[in-house]
């Protein structure tokens, strides 16, 4: 019978950039406030991105059009899979109005995938960039 001791080493901590803070401050209460009383999705959010607070805070965010479900399931991602609900063609509208409103510097727009539909979405897409320029013209936008 052995009787020698193993001895563990203790893992090494995590490195501080890796820890993130919660978001929490006035403007990050404010956007999401925004942001439930519209209805509208953010990948931030859907998502689960760690990173919401520090973009919110710095006036960028990302929104997600054409609903909240992807027809897909992508293995990287956190956004719910399954049947889409109808699509809410009010929204390019409400996407330009909450920029506004929040104020934000650079606005980031991306979409579920859309399989149902037989345009797959284009023309919500072209219609949320046409309704973001002509309601923030200084806004930068990315697609």
């Amino acid at each position: 019978m052995n009787t020698e001791t193993i001895e563990l080493k203790k893992p090494a901590p995590k490195p501080k950039w890796l820890r993130v803070k919660l978001p929490t401050g006035k403007k990050y209460t404010a956007l999401r406030g925004l942001v439930d009383k519209y209805d509208l999705h953010t990948i931030c959010t859907s998502g689960s991105c760690p990173n919401m607070g520090e973009c919110w805070t710095e006036g960028t965010a990302t929104f997600m059009i054409l609903g909240n479900i992807c027809t897909r399931s992508c293995g990287f991602c956190g956004v719910k899979t399954g049947r889409p609900e109808t699509v809410d063609w009010d929204e390019p509208e409400k996407v330009a109005r909450s920029i506004k409103l929040m104020e934000i510097k650079h606005a980031v727009i991306t979409s579920v995938d859309r399989d149902d539909l037989k345009d797959m979405g284009s023309i919500l897409w072209a219609e949320t960039v046409k309704a973001i320029r002509r309601m923030n013209p200084e806004t930068t936008l990315e697609t």
